[in-house]
């Protein structure tokens, strides 16, 4: 019979703070979207992600990829969102089986009216309350914990 490893109390310290902060964080930053833009934080990030891409255009597999979906969550969160106005789906010119999704003007609007609000909640909850090196040593650990979770970089968050 092996030993069985369980986390030191250092360890568990550690764990018990992550989790807390992994749980309530998405809530903090959904209720600010929410309050002030009328987008859940998926939604946000989606028109995001879009906003960042090269002639604000991704397919949606790679959409998908970028904001850790699946093909029918994401393609549920588009049809709101295109019914909004904010993003246009389009067939792939290159791959006749694929599909587009594209900001509009008005998701353009909408991600410049919304970011300055959803930056001053990240900075209130995660970076004000950390010193320049405790910045530094979050990202070191995020990286760390990426290269682990996702070794692809499928977020495109490592080295950014």
């Amino acid at each position: 019979m092996t030993d069985q490893r369980w986390l030191s109390p250092a360890e568990l310290s550690a764990w018990k703070k992550f989790i807390a902060v992994v749980e309530l964080l998405p809530g903090v930053l959904d209720s600010q979207l929410q309050r002030d833009a009328d987008l859940t934080h998926f939604e946000y990030f989606s028109l995001a992600m879009l906003s960042e891409a090269p002639d604000e255009t991704l397919r949606m597999t790679a959409l998908a990829s970028l904001t850790n979906s699946t093909l029918p969550r994401l393609s549920h969160v588009v049809s709101r969102l295109e019914q909004r106005g904010y993003i246009l789906r389009s067939p792939c010119a290159e791959d006749r089986r694929a599909t587009n999704a594209s900001l509009t003007a008005a998701g353009r609007k909408k991600v410049m009216h919304t970011a300055p609000g959803h930056v001053g909640t990240v900075l209130a909850n995660v970076i004000s309350p950390l010193s320049a090196d405790d910045v530094n040593d979050l990202d070191r650990i995020m990286g760390t914990l990426l290269e682990k979770l996702d070794p692809e970089n499928r977020f495109q968050a490592r080295g950014a």
